[in-house]
This record gives structure tokens, sequence and C-alpha cells, in this order.
């Protein structure tokens, strides 16, 4: 059964949403605040996080960070409708999608199961495993992206991202084609979430993320990753 760990310090919205997930066949780990949360984890290790950014104490941003210093599991974040800045924050900190509130459940539960398809798909095995450009190795199997022989930590659409780049690689990607391949229908249509993903990507893998040698953009259309040849 699908573990899901539910964070949101307004007892309604918990318990509603508890109880309706409940109903769909998951098993639900409820917390309250983010320090239940960040305590709850590991013990219950759940398959699928979701996390209110707005809560007293520990906040959603902080907790995303926190979790993703040891796991990849999938995060989504709820956010106050038209925060823009708090879904950028959660972007940034690791969340690999996002919901404005109010919701309703059935837009949540498509989010939902647009993520743990997405899990699925990346458990199959891939026709290609490994791909190496310069010093970036990924094993698009294992899920594992290393530099210099050094794991480095993504997320779900981090990976993703980097992965349909490295396999187009030396080729122009529109912004468009990325959106399409790596959101999906999970795609908000706001550029910035690409953005920051691509933005976030060129700090974990780039020597100099002011001065990419990996992740170049395009002006005026998208990205590429720089072929093997080129370096």
């Amino acid at each position: 059964m699908t573990r899901i760990l539910f964070v949101d310090d307004d007892p309604v919205v918990l318990q509603t949403v508890s109880y309706s997930l409940k109903k769909e066949g998951y098993e639900v780990i409820a917390a309250e605040n983010g320090q239940d949360a960040l305590e709850s984890f590991g013990p219950s290790k759940p398959d699928l996080v979701i996390l209110d950014i707005m809560m007293p104490g520990i906040d959603g941003i902080e907790v995303c960070r926190l979790l993703r210093q040891t796991s990849r599991v999938p995060i989504i974040m709820l956010t106050a409708r038209g925060e823009e800045l708090d879904r950028i924050l959660g972007l940034e900190t690791g969340a690999d999608d996002y919901l404005p509130k109010p919701f309703s459940f059935r837009e949540l539960l498509a989010h939902i199961r647009a993520l743990l398809r997405r899990v699925v798909m990346d458990h199959q095995p891939t026709k290609s495993g490994l791909i190496s450009i310069g010093n970036i190795t990924m094993d698009q199997s294992a899920r594992v992206v290393t530099k210099n022989h050094r794991d480095i930590a993504l997320s779900l659409r981090e990976f993703d991202l980097l992965r349909f780049l490295m396999n187009e690689s030396g080729r122009a990607c529109s912004r468009q084609e990325l959106m399409d391949n790596v959101w999906g229908n999970g795609w908000d249509g706001k550029a910035q979430t690409l953005e920051v993903h691509i933005r976030w990507l060129r700090i974990k893998v780039e020597d100099d993320p002011t001065n990419p040698k990996y992740i170049q953009t395009v002006r005026g259309y998208g990205y590429r990753f720089v072929s093997p040849e080129e370096l």
C-alpha cells in the first residue's frame, strides 16, 4: 500500500484530506506541524510527502530542505494561491510539484497519481543505462548522478530534466519541449518553473553556475547540454 505523509497545520484540512486519501486506498501518516513531520518521516518511510508551506515553527520550506538532505522522496508543496515566491522557494528547495490553495481533492489526487506514475516509470529498465559527458555520469536505471565520482542529490524533476538534456546532448531543446517531456500534464504553463530547475541543476553540476559549461542557454529558445565532442 502506498504510504503518504500529509503535513498541514489546519486541523480541518488535515482531517478531511487524510480521510479522503484513505478512502482512495492510501495509507496516511498525518502531521500537524514541521517538527512532527520530521520526526515521523524516518520511521514511517513514506512513498510521497504532501507538505504545506505556511506553518508555525518549522515551515514547509525548511522541512523540504531538511528532507532533501537525506531523501529523494517525491514532495508536493501546498502554496497560497498567487504566492509565486512560495512556489519558487519550494521548487528551489527540492519539491517535485506544487498545488495552490484552495484546491479540490480531485485536483490533489491527480497530482499524486501523476507523480507516483513518474516514480514507477523511473524504476523500469532503460535501453541505455549509463551516460557520461565530461565529469558528469548518469546511471539512468539506478537514478544516480555523479560528478567527479561523487553522488549528486537530485529531486525527481531535477533528475528527469537532466536526463532529458543529457540524452539530447548537443541539440537545442525548446522550453516547450522540455516542459512537455519532463512535466507533461503537470505543467502549469509558467516559465519560471523550468528556469528554477535549470538554475538549481547548474548549482549542482557546474563548477561555476554563473558561467555554465554543461547546461547552456539558447537565447530566446531554450537550453542545451554540451555534447561530448565539444568538451
